[in-house]
């Protein structure tokens, strides 16, 4: 059977990307039977991978689940739900326990304890590390090697959904097509049990942090299929993104900061002193406006690691290390120019305590969907762990489902092809409608917003889906996930977390709740811009 047949069957439970979130659900499954649906190869597309500073856990001396959660809820601006930090927080050193059992090389003292680092608003050095900055990619290493080991997974590389299959009221399965083939008729692939993994929306925007691909497919997707979305306005701006013109911009590290690097603009001015008390250190959310606000006030900014590490950023910092020297930056010797840039989205497909959507059939993890762990602003390295804690519990979640003493049989006809796949991400990338998109949203949607650019973005958006040419699934999950944010962002008339109005910069107690919407609800907000 071939991708172009009508129908393929997944044997068993379905997820839909792999990323952390994804690896792991299909790793606790086992040995039950699972199919993995990956649009690249496995660890090049996912934002996992890119994930530098590490995984946050109650696993210190003199640290605590409750310590971690009343930081979780501090972080969160008022919104967070309280109940999930805790649980969440309290799953923690469990999840670690399984990672570094499948292999990964967490940093550890002589007395085999974890190395902690401090990072922005956490009480204490509590975010459990790999080498410095390469946790991302140092975890999903060691997941995929596990994946490739488990006969049970099946692993399909260079094909992605586009749309979620329903029927009889509950989803079913997803469509779906080889990367590339915009204009295939896509192909359905059934399973007993469907898992939503495959990411955020950081490539909305035209400054980001996230993976070419990385363009809100998966909650619009979810979205359009009837699901109901929480808390879409919230979008995390990481402050200190590499201002070197490359898409995506590298990002350099919290954990820099949490050493003791300083942010400078370029008249020498330590200005983060007079933002907040905890300077470089206070809520991302905060760094990052007062980073913006330096940009627009004309001047430029640098991060400052010279004092702090001098050469040691090298080994202690090896990706930022090589991300400098790409850029032509020499950093033992000069500042790193940096940027606000989109980097999470606390909002999604709103899910309960075990994972699951508000379709029959449907689970959501990782940054794809809505736990009410983020609230308003995502404390720093909670969203590794988050990816786990919900892999894990999706998982012990779905029943039914038999073990399988075999490998499961790959699909016939589906193989990765690099040259190709890397070609149709660009012509994706640079068609102008996506381009348009992502400006729109910068422009209006961004790190501050108000009532007038609001109310242009929509109808922006809705030009966009009905005059852009080659319009596809793919690209309406794109468009109805930016009215999500922009329908969200005009209703909640208050500033809190990552959602900033000028014109209502104050926070507002009437607005202590999640925003939930449907797609419906959003374009009725749409219809009245």
């Amino acid at each position: 059977m071939t991708i172009y047949d009508n129908v393929l069957n997944a044997e068993g439970a379905l997820i839909v990307g792999a990323g952390l979130a994804g690896l792991f659900c299909a790793l606790k499954l086992a040995p039950r039977p699972v199919t993995v649906l990956s649009p690249k190869p496995l660890g090049t597309g996912a934002s996992s991978t890119w994930a530098q500073g590490g995984v946050a856990a109650a696993v210190g001396e003199g640290d605590s689940a409750e310590a971690h959660a009343r930081d979780t809820d501090i972080a969160g601006a008022g919104i967070v739900d309280f109940e999930v930090a805790q649980s969440v927080a309290a799953e923690a050193a469990e999840r670690i326990a399984d990672l570094a059992k499948w292999g990964t090389p967490f940093d550890r003292a002589e007395d085999g304890s974890f190395v902690l680092s401090k990072e922005a608003a956490h009480s204490v050095n509590r975010v459990v590390r790999v080498s410095g900055d390469r946790a991302g990619r140092e975890i999903m290493a060691a997941l995929i090697e596990e994946v490739r080991n488990t006969p049970s997974i099946r692993i399909v590389e260079g094909i992605t959904a586009v749309d979620l299959a329903r029927a009889d009221g509950r989803v079913i399965g997803v469509y779906a097509r080889k990367l590339g083939d915009r204009y295939a008729e896509p192909v359905l692939i059934r399973a007993r049990a469907t898992v939503l993994a495959a990411g955020g929306l950081g490539g909305l925007y035209a400054v980001t942090t996230n993976p070419p691909g990385v363009r809100g497919h998966a909650m619009g997707m979810a979205a359009r299929a009837g699901a109901l979305i929480a808390d879409s306005e919230f979008v995390q701006f990481h402050p200190t993104a590499m201002a070197v013109g490359q898409d995506p911009a590298p990002l350099a590290t919290e954990a820099l900061r949490g050493e003791g690097a300083i942010l400078l603009n370029d008249k020498g001015e330590r200005f983060m002193l007079d933002v907040h008390e905890d300077a470089e250190l206070a809520p991302r959310d905060v760094v990052a406006r007062a980073n913006f606000r330096q940009i627009q006030a004309g001047n430029k900014i640098f991060l400052d690691t010279r004092q702090v590490l001098g050469e040691r950023i090298l080994t202690a910092f090896p990706t930022v290390a090589n991300y400098c020297k790409e850029a032509g930056i020499d950093p033992v010797a000069d500042m790193i120019p940096v940027t606000p840039a989109t980097h999470f989205h606390m909002g999604g497909v709103k899910v309960d305590e075990r994972g699951r959507s508000s379709l029959a059939g449907l689970w959501v993890c990782g940054e794809a969907s809505c736990t009410g762990l983020h609230g308003a602003n995502r404390l720093a390295s909670n969203s590794l762990l988050e990816a786990v804690v919900y892999g894990a519990r999706i998982a012990e979640d779905i029943s039914g489902l038999e073990p399988v003493n075999k490998s499961l049989p790959p699909y016939l006809g589906i193989e990765w092809d690099e040259e190709e796949g890397e070609e149709a991400e660009r012509v994706l990338r640079n068609l102008d409608a996506v381009q348009q998109l992502r400006q729109v949203m910068t422009d209006y949607v961004g790190v501050e917003r108000n009532e007038m650019g609001l109310r242009l973005a929509l109808r922006k958006i809705q030009e966009l889906e009905e005059t852009a040419k080659d319009v596809t699934r793919s690209y309406l999950n794109m468009t109805t996930s930016a009215t999500l944010v922009a329908a969200a962002a005009l209703k909640r008339t208050e500033s809190r977390g990552g959602h900033f109005r000028t014109d209502f910069p104050d926070k507002d107690p009437a607005f202590k709740d999640h925003t939930t919407m449907t797609l419906i609800d959003a374009l009725k907000i749409r219809a009245s811009a």
